[in-house]
């Protein structure tokens, strides 16, 4: 019984952490444009995740 003490506390710490990474998550736009990412691998430039690796890419 006396571990209860310790799982409930622990438990409600661990159910913030998860809402709070999912809060930020959605604040800071990781879950927009879902659809692009998936069809982006179909497409025939190679370009890099964003403006930047594309734009250091080395060609030989």
């Amino acid at each position: 019984m006396d571990i209860l003490y310790l799982l409930i506390p622990m438990s409600v710490v661990l159910v913030l952490l998860i809402v709070g990474v999912f809060g930020w998550a959605i604040n800071s736009g990781q879950l927009d444009d879902l659809e692009r990412e998936g069809e982006r691998i179909l497409d025939d430039e190679s370009q890099g995740v964003d403006g930047d690796q594309a734009m250091n890419k080395v060609i030989p």
